[in-house]
């Protein structure tokens, strides 16, 4: 076997959660099989068991794939600092910055080391299941691409293209995609999916006729939309279904969104809790109408903490605190509430005054701390990850976690702390106590790792229900067929 190639007519279009359901399908089926994407642009991270950095994205698809999480498996990380640099992480290190200006100029270098991943995984593993990025028919980067095209004409790999039919225009995305690669490109696209379709699939059928007949590549299957599969997810806007996951009544989460938040997957645990309803908020008044505020991960602390303030956000958590009403910040958040931050390496803003709800200054180095640590909070174990470059300064107050609490004011650097059930429900019904309310988790609720297994597999029972699978395997072993038609007008 060799691999394939995920890519989608747009972004969120599901190609990472299909290439999750297709990693898992090959798991059961015996096949040594490891997820690829070559260049991911995310906040959403985590932390390997060797000190690695890669999307969570990949690090999902991983765990589908019943295979360690590397570095190989996502070999560039682009971490958007502001609207116009990315900080970049190469083989799960810090590697530098990319200017916007630079992107289509700077990447031969990264393009080298993901073409020496990709191969380095080739020769460990049966097949490579690699995600695109974007679409591939953006055609003014396609020069210096090697995520999309540039990847699958480097390996010859098959190229099956996802698209959104819950968007709308599905069939017309997916024409025009193929209709702007160039012949050669094309020779690669060898079948289409469509991905979150609701309703009588016969009705879709002769729209699908018609675009396997105008394209001359099948349809290799309607994949239907599927309930509670947004956890991990590498883009922010999927915390949209939060809203749907949680019961209408019980313990209101307010999670402000900051606009550089990082690694906000840490509050999908609260939004599959029973009982909790989590929303994501700008608005000063919904923060204070909250029974729990949470301060996520940012890439951009300084910044972020200007936002707040001129959003008229950090008032209203003040205020909360005040008043005994709790409030969580983790990392980025976790450092707004200090007393002061010493930035001379993120934003290069130098000492800023924090929201002082804390004791503690943090202060930034230059080296980023990766990290994997185990603490316990009141006799619950607690497994976490750590990436940050603040650290904060010993203070006078109650220890949690790694950082601590005054109050209802809680800071923690530790991401995914959350997702260990016994310290997430202990300390929810702690925060509700401190709320006024009275919350106590559901009996027999399921834990959040069998609820992301659970989705694993139920992405994998509709790769095996609703795709042509020998088809896929095929593509897996031989290639795209030969004889694919040329359709015009190809690139410009």
């Amino acid at each position: 076997m060799s691999g394939l190639l995920i890519a989608g007519t747009t972004s969120d279009a599901g190609k990472s959660l299909v290439t999750a359901g297709i990693c898992r399908w090959f798991a059961r089926r015996g096949v040594r099989v490891a997820p690829f994407k070559a260049q991911n642009m995310s906040n959403n991270s985590m932390v390997c068991a060797d000190g690695a950095e890669i999307g969570r994205a990949q690090w999902l698809q991983a765990r589908a794939a019943r295979a360690e999480p590397e570095a190989a498996m996502n070999p560039v990380l682009l971490k958007p600092g502001s609207d116009r640099r990315s900080h970049v992480i190469a083989l799960g290190k810090p590697y530098g910055t990319l200017e916007a200006g630079e992107y289509a100029t700077g990447r031969a270098g990264l393009a080298d080391i993901a073409f020496g991943a990709f191969a380095e995984l080739q020769q460990r593993f049966d097949v490579v299941v690699c995600e695109g990025a974007g679409s591939p028919a953006e055609i003014n980067l396609r020069s210096g691409d090697y995520v999309n095209m540039g990847l699958a004409r480097r390996f010859s790999l098959p190229v099956l293209v996802v698209g959104d039919i819950d968007r709308g225009g599905v069939l017309a995305a997916m024409f025009g995609t193929l209709a702007l690669l160039s012949a050669e490109d094309q020779a690669l696209v060898a079948g289409w999916l469509v991905n979150k379709f609701r309703g009588d699939v016969g009705l879709l059928r002769p729209g699908l006729n018609s675009l396997e007949k105008v394209t001359g590549r099948p349809v290799l299957g309607v994949l239907p939309w599927l309930d509670r599969v947004w956890i991990d997810s590498e883009d922010a806007l999927a915390a949209a279904g939060w809203r749907h996951e949680a019961a209408q009544r019980g313990l209101r989460v307010a999670v402000v969104r900051f606009p550089r938040a990082s690694n906000a997957t840490d509050v999908d645990a609260l939004a599959a809790e029973p009982g909790v309803t989590v929303s994501l908020t700008a608005d000063p008044d919904t923060v204070a109408a909250a029974d729990l505020v949470v301060l996520p991960g940012s890439r951009a602390t300084v910044d972020d903490l200007k936002w707040l303030r001129g959003r008229g956000l950090a008032d209203a958590v003040t205020a909360r605190a005040a008043a005994g009403r709790p409030v969580l910040g983790i990392c980025g958040g976790y450092q707004m509430l200090a007393e002061s931050i010493e930035d001379d390496v993120e934003s290069g803003a130098g000492f800023v005054e924090g929201l002082g709800l804390l004791p503690t200054r943090v202060k930034f180095a230059e080296e980023k701390m990766l990290g994997r640590p185990v603490g316990e909070w009141r006799g619950h174990r607690v497994e976490a990850y750590e990436i940050h470059h603040g650290s904060a300064d010993p203070a006078d107050a109650e220890s949690f976690l790694d950082g601590y609490r005054v109050g209802s004011v809680w800071g923690t650097t530790w991401h995914g702390a959350l997702e260990n059930d016994g310290f997430r429900r202990a300390w929810l019904a702690e925060a509700a106590a401190q709320a006024g309310i009275e919350w106590r988790a559901a009996e027999g609720a399921p834990g959040f790792a069998d609820l992301r297994e659970d989705m694993l597999d139920r992405l994998a029972d509709a790769i095996q229900s609703e795709v042509d699978t020998g088809m896929l395997m095929a593509l897996a072993e031989a290639g795209a067929p030969g004889g694919l038609p040329f359709v015009p007008p190809g690139a410009p």
